[in-house]
């Protein structure tokens, strides 16, 4: 995990309004309003990397002033559409979503339901999809 955010910080586009890490207490209390406990892997991210802009790929926020890509109304709307409870989505892709669940593998769930696209760890994702994938 640590390769991966080391590698996604050095691609950091620089943008008139940067994001901003989320506290702890933050992520602590987005898991308590969600109901999900995020994978450990998850939370390392959410406090090391998610305010890197890399790409077209907006993955899902902590902070509630990010706007659209804040994770509770995503998650709730992810969930409103199929997607189950017991998975978290991390990123919206045109109605689509990549979601973790709590082994921590990275699952695809199409606006069609379930697929069988996966990645063993956040770690592979973020190499192969967000950054692979530009």
């Amino acid at each position: 995990m640590d390769d991966a955010i080391t590698e996604l910080r050095s691609l950091n586009e620089p943008v008139a309004k940067p994001l901003r890490l989320p506290t702890d207490k933050e992520i602590e209390l987005v898991e308590k309003e969600l109901g999900i406990e995020f994978h450990p892997d998850y939370k390392k991210y959410l406090s090391k990397a998610s305010d890197v802009i890399y790409g077209v790929l907006e993955p899902a926020t902590i902070p509630p002033e990010s706007g659209h890509t804040y994770i509770v109304p995503l998650a709730k709307s992810a969930w409103q559409s199929g997607v189950p409870k017991d998975l978290i989505p991390i990123a919206e892709d045109n109605g689509d979503y990549y979601c973790m669940d709590q082994a921590g593998q990275v699952l695809f769930w199409s606006h069609n339901g379930a697929t069988s696209e996966k990645w063993s760890s956040l770690a592979n994702w973020i190499q192969e999809v967000w950054i692979g994938g530009e």
